[in-house]
């Protein structure tokens, strides 16, 4: 009977405990796809079973406060919001700025006041649209990015800016118990960091969106390269990958689960590129348009006259047309494989893409869907 009676307590004993160790468990990765949608969106085109997340790309700052970049952003929003009925767990978001929408965050930013203004113009937008939270993709603070204004207080109001975010997002979840979450896009240079307080910021933000692409694009001054390497390669002159990367803003105080690795689908084009080591690491020009989409890699390219190699240091692919003299730099299924792998064994918050419609196959999802565990 006391041994009877000594194991039921232990078992009772044991119960919290195992029931809190159900409860800690880090929750699945995310899977967040930026949707840029060049016009009126179908909604029907996005597989929300597979994703976690959206953002969409974007809104932007005029006279100091929050609104929609283009006429058709009104009747999209409440589109993307209703694929949480395929979905119920699905994220909507949208992200503020971009390469080239960032013009009004250094004023924004600047005082107190102009923090105050631009705050609420986002409560009221969130509200107005359903939304589940803001992404800030200001390139860059404290630098020009696409010849912005910017200034060197931007390194403290970026913090100020997202710590009164953080405030009235945490008022708002107090009477409403929704969450609001609160993220960044980051560039993925040392640049960036001497910006910016990382630290500080990682204290208040949701998740850090790491850009870890566009390391190499074609502009007729530096060599081809891999635009989105996951490991440096020995030969590539300037030592860049998305692991120095994550390995930087970690150093710099942001915890790894904070942590989305920014994966590309689509690729960079370089011409006039000499067969030499299949085109890597070698002089080439930019073409008229060297931005291409996974699809038009995928549909075009490989088997047209394009060989694929891999990069086994990099643990990417790269195609080479030795008639046509030009490279391509891109993101794979295989590549893709890695970098979840990656994820999983570096314990960060999982992965981020721009974006949705570069890849009409759906592929690139599928891989990521099924390598971060969530394939239906």
């Amino acid at each position: 009977m006391t041994l009877i009676r000594s194991s039921l307590v232990a078992v009772l004993l044991a119960m919290p405990v195992l029931a809190y160790a159900a409860h800690a468990r880090p929750a699945r990765p995310v899977a967040a796809a930026y949707v840029f949608p060049h016009g009126v969106l179908e909604p029907a085109r996005i597989d929300a079973q597979r994703l976690t997340r959206i953002y969409y790309a974007f809104a932007v700052i005029q006279n100091g406060v929050m609104v929609p970049s283009v006429s058709s952003d009104p009747a999209n929003l409440p589109l993307v919001t209703g694929l949480r009925q395929q979905n119920p767990k699905l994220e909507v978001m949208v992200s503020v700025g971009g390469w080239l929408g960032c013009a009004g965050f250094s004023d924004a930013a600047l005082t107190a006041e102009s923090r105050a203004k631009f705050v609420q113009s986002v409560m009221e937008f969130l509200e107005r649209y359903d939304l589940d939270g803001l992404d800030v993709d200001w390139e860059y603070p404290g630098m020009a990015g696409a010849g912005n204004t910017y200034r060197s207080e931007d390194r403290q109001d970026f913090t100020s800016l997202l710590t009164e975010l953080r405030a009235q997002f945490d008022a708002r979840e107090r009477t409403t118990h929704r969450h609001l979450l609160l993220t960044i896009a980051a560039g993925s240079g040392n640049d960036y960091l001497e910006h910016t307080e990382m630290a500080k910021v990682a204290a208040v933000v949701d998740q850090v969106n790491l850009m870890t692409y566009d390391m190499y694009e074609a502009d007729g001054k530096t060599p081809t390269g891999n635009h989105a390497p996951l490991f440096a390669d020995p030969a590539d002159p300037r030592q860049e990958s998305a692991d120095a990367t994550v390995q930087a803003f970690e150093a710099a105080g942001v915890p790894a689960e904070k942590i989305l690795l920014g994966v590309p689908f689509y690729g960079h084009v370089w011409v006039e590129v000499p067969n030499v080591n299949h085109g890597l690491f070698q002089p080439g020009k930019p073409p008229a348009n060297g931005y291409a989409s996974y699809s038009v890699i995928a549909t075009t390219m490989l088997g047209h006259g394009f060989t694929r190699r891999w990069d086994e240091a990099s643990k990417v692919p790269y195609l080479y047309s030795e008639e046509q003299k030009t490279f391509v730099s891109y993101e794979d299924p295989e590549s893709l494989e890695d970098k979840c792998d990656y994820v999983r064994a570096h314990g960060l918050g999982g992965v981020m893409f721009w974006s949705y419609f570069d890849d009409q196959s759906g592929e690139l999802l599928r891989t990521i869907d099924t390598k971060l565990g969530r394939a239906k």
